[in-house]
């Protein structure tokens, strides 16, 4: 019902940056609290960032953390501005959707309903 499309992934050098954008969609309109995620090969998925359905409320991990900018343009699409890019970002990067509830858990993957199909971000050193 609803559909998810990540783009902006790509191949750069270690310390450049990167735009990945993220929009959710469905037969009609609507805004919805956005996640993204990773997930390296042979490695567990692992939260990235988190908006929530206004922008007001967002969450990194660890390791992204003054790196990574997440920003919400409008109800359905968000960003993922993401700076001095490590090797160890290289990852297939998947955006993450569901409709807002009062307080959604933006880190837990079982929040999200909808799944985009992914964007690679590879880092080369």
């Amino acid at each position: 019902q609803v559909q998810v499309v990540e783009t902006g992934g790509g191949l750069v050098q270690a310390g450049a940056s990167l735009r990945l954008s993220c929009s959710a969609s469905g037969p009609t309109s609507g805004v919805y609290a956005m996640g993204w995620f990773r997930q390296a090969p042979g490695k567990e998925r692992e939260f990235v960032s988190g908006i929530n359905w206004n922008g007001g409320r967002t969450n990194y991990a660890d390791s992204v953390k003054g790196r990574f900018t997440i920003s919400r343009e409008n109800a359905n699409m968000v960003h993922l501005q993401m700076d001095s890019l490590k090797p160890e970002d290289t990852a297939i990067y998947y955006c993450a959707a569901r409709p807002p509830r009062e307080h959604t858990i933006l880190v837990d993957p079982s929040e999200y309903a909808y799944w985009g199909h992914g964007t690679q971000v590879t880092v080369s050193s």
